[in-house]
């Protein structure tokens, strides 16, 4: 099975590419939705997490993410021992998803991950790299829109992820997210021919 990996900071505009590449048929697997499983009750970090963060992130018998998110944006210790919990189950999570769909036939997956590629290399079981870019400016207007956050929060998020700049090198392919939704879209399909060539 080929696995391609789609990247970008958040508010790029990944997610949007994501959903394009799920209509021309791709199996997309959403790592922040395995995120949430992971972290849910009974998921397979669930109890590191409140371990390592206290019972205070925890309502109505659940990891409450606003008040974990509030926590790991702000504190970059904070945010490196929650993936240092949540990434191997992530993985694990995206490893067996990969296969159950390669036994159903699928040739190929893409895996909807802001973190691909943090550490400065593209991982092994990667067949490519998408990267979708759009200026700041852009991304935080676009956080406070959808996202319903303020100005300084939407710009704690932006730097606390690397820079999409650091993957360029790494990308296979790279989205130019700063104009239409019809523009993206383009880009997409491009790739996606490419990828089914």
């Amino acid at each position: 099975m080929r696995i391609y990996g789609l990247t970008g900071g958040t508010g790029s505009g990944k997610s949007e590419a994501a959903r394009r590449f799920a209509e021309l048929g791709f199996p997309v697997i959403d790592a922040d939705a395995v995120g949430h499983d992971v972290i849910a009750p009974g998921g397979a970090a669930e109890r590191a997490v409140i371990e390592a963060f206290g019972p205070d992130i925890v309502t109505a018998g659940a990891i409450d993410r606003a008040k974990l998110g509030a926590i790991v944006f702000r504190d970059d210790a904070a945010r490196k021992r929650l993936n240092a919990i949540v990434h191997p189950a992530i993985g694990m999570a995206i490893a067996m998803r990969c296969a159950a769909l390669a036994e159903k036939g699928h040739g190929a997956v893409v895996v909807d991950a802001a973190l691909i590629a943090e550490n400065g290399r593209k991982e092994d079981y990667l067949s490519g790299l998408i990267l979708v870019m759009s200026p700041v400016e852009l991304r935080i207007q676009r956080l406070i829109e959808h996202r319903e956050i303020d100005l300084a929060e939407a710009r704690r998020r932006i730097a606390s992820q690397t820079a999409p700049e650091t993957k360029l090198a790494l990308a296979d392919w790279v989205i130019d997210n700063s104009g239409t939704k019809e523009e993206l879209y383009r880009q997409v399909d491009a790739i996606a021919r490419e990828m089914n060539g």
